[in-house]
């Protein structure tokens, strides 16, 4: 299980997980900023003089029963543009980076030298005796 784990963080998984949280909650917060001070108010205008906002009261003179419509456009823009930087910041050039490293075949490592042989002998060697 431990194997397993140690191969799971070397494959890089981890690093491409941090990087993802860490430039998706950056940008969601310059694109809500940017919802939230165009979008929000002119969806604001669509729901007339009188209104909070776009969407109905269901109750006239309650503001607790006014259902923002707006506001569930504005996240659902947020998730849009965020999940699209993310896509296109951060997954596609680590794709583009991973299919060159397919296509460029890793060297056989070589055999090991005759010295290098002989150190190892010794090394063993060494080990067995004490």
């Amino acid at each position: 299980m431990i194997k397993g784990f140690k191969d799971f963080l070397m494959r890089g998984n981890v690093v491409d997980l941090a990087v993802a949280v860490v430039i998706g909650s950056a940008f969601a917060k310059v694109v809500d900023t940017v919802i939230s001070n165009i979008i929000t108010p002119l969806l604001a205008t669509l729901g007339g003089e009188g209104t909070p906002g776009f969407g109905p009261t269901l109750r006239s003179g309650d503001a607790k029963t006014f259902m923002d419509f707006g506001g569930i456009l504005n996240q659902l823009i947020v998730f849009v543009l965020t999940a699209a930087v993310v896509y296109f910041v951060v997954v596609v050039p680590m794709n583009r980076l991973m299919s060159m490293r397919k296509t460029g075949e890793e060297p056989e490592p070589e055999a090991p030298s005759e010295e290098i042989i002989l150190l190892t002998e010794i090394r063993d060697s060494l080990r067995t005796r004490g």
